[in-house]
């Protein structure tokens, strides 16, 4: 008999996993904290979220942050505040989730999208450079699934090109680029607090800048109730008391209180979660097929809580054996956090080709476009971006460090690989459309 599950075998995970995928963990600190604020009957006031801001904005360094009510309002604000507006152009990884592009519509710009490493899975600093034009205003860079974009690189071609950067942490809480915290390198940054991201306090979003100019333009924006206490530079004050941009953006404050207390212990949640995962990936070191997203141990950049958590596939060492047929193997032997595949590549979604979303006669993708500039690309443009999802799977997101468990989930990714003869008969492939605009149920 085969020693895989899937074709009659013994499972490799064999463990109760218990709490070990539970996310966020609460705690009758949270509850109580949540509770005063309910029974205050202050869930739509802004006193708490501002004590949460100042307390962000210290752990990372920067002068200015400002709550929201999810992670695409702070890149909404982020990009306003920089004032990104109509024909204006950013450049954004292709591979990420829709938030990170998709609200410049809303501004009247557009965005031209970027190919991403294969590696790291973040955007390709060597790309960016054939994507700016005059029109440029600012690069999104998201630090994908965790990992830290080459801000080195990128910065260095924003600033000889005087383009601002936008950093969109909402994987990566607490990671570290080359020992300074993401979120504090760019211009301004955001990041999703939502329930299922490794700093977690319910829905809500924050953006952080050290550039008052932005963080003023960013609460005229969409935080009206804090305009009399907030606006003070005199060509943003002048408009003040309506929010510009008829916008309601303020975090509720169940979510404010959550995440201050999250601030206390998210460091200790996160070393857990980071000793956990590289156990898991060190114990497949070498395991043909497959390799760690992760950051070099010798790098000085960190994973931060990790998100989503992702291994690289190399099908040549398999024999071409697809990451489905391996994923679907993988399950078979108890693990069912391991799917093909990662976002969708957007610049094939008919959103950013052919929907017209203000009735302006064209595609709103190139409705403020030049006349005769198509910014629209066609597949084939993104080589890496529209093939990674055969070379990409989803792993087990450990929160807490357990060795015995993590080993026999790490022993069901190496016994498929060891045994990956007998699922090439019948190998039908990869499906066509592996992966989802919003990776998984999750979303953002």
């Amino acid at each position: 008999m085969s020693k895989l599950a899937i074709k009659g075998g013994f499972k490799a995970v064999q463990s109760d996993p218990g709490n070990m995928f539970s996310w966020p963990i609460i705690t009758k600190e949270i509850e109580d904290a949540v509770l005063e604020v309910l029974r205050a009957g202050k869930m739509s006031a802004i006193d708490v979220t501002m004590e949460f801001e100042k307390e962000f904005a210290a752990w990372h360094g920067v002068k200015y942050a400002l709550a929201c009510n999810n992670g695409t309002a702070g890149l909404h604000c982020a990009m306003f505040g920089l004032g990104i507006g109509h024909g204006d152009e950013i450049i954004c990884p292709s591979v990420t989730y829709w938030a990170a592009c998709l609200p410049i519509f809303s501004l009247g710009g557009t965005v031209v999208f970027a190919d991403i490493d294969p590696e790291t899975l973040c955007i390709d600093p060597d790309d960016i450079e054939y994507r700016i034009t005059e029109r440029t205003k600012a690069i999104v860079v998201v630090h994908y699934l965790g990992m830290p974009c080459n801000m080195d690189q990128i910065m260095e071609i924003a600033n000889r090109h005087d383009i601002k950067v936008i950093e969109d942490v909402s994987h990566a809480h607490g990671g570290l680029y080359k020992g300074k915290l993401v979120g504090t390198i760019g211009d301004a940054s955001a990041f999703s607090l939502m329930s299922s991201k490794p700093f977690a306090c319910g829905e809500g979003g924050i953006m952080l800048t050290n550039d008052r100019q932005v963080y003023e333009r960013a609460i005229a924006f969409g935080h009206y109730l804090r305009h009399p206490n907030s606006i003070c530079l005199d060509d943003i004050k002048s408009g003040a008391g309506l929010p510009w941009g008829g916008y309601k953006y303020r975090m509720h404050q169940l979510s404010s209180a959550m995440g201050r207390v999250q601030l206390k212990y998210y460091p200790e949640l996160m070393a857990e979660i980071n000793k956990a995962m590289n156990y898991f990936w060190d114990l497949l070191e070498g395991v043909p097929g497959i390799r760690a997203h992760r950051t070099r141990k010798d790098s000085g950049s960190t994973m931060g809580g990790w998100f989503y958590c992702a291994g690289l596939y190399r099908p040549e060492e398999l024999e071409g054996l697809s990451v489905s047929r391996f994923c679907e193997a993988v399950r078979a032997e108890g693990v069912i956090q391991c799917d093909p595949g990662v976002n969708r590549p957007l610049h094939l979604h008919p959103i950013f080709n052919d929907i017209d979303i203000y009735n302006q006669g064209k595609p709103t993708r190139i409705a403020n476009c030049p006349v005769g500039v198509d910014v629209r690309q066609p597949p084939g443009s993104l080589p890496v971006s529209e093939a990674i999802r055969e070379h990409t799977f989803r792993v087990p997101w450990f929160k807490h460090y357990r060795p015995k468990i993590i080993a026999e989930y790490a022993d069901a990714f190496r016994k498929i690989a060891k045994n990956y003869e007998e699922l090439l008969p019948g190998d039908t492939g990869n499906p066509k459309n592996m992966g989802g605009w919003g990776l998984s149920a999750l979303g953002k």
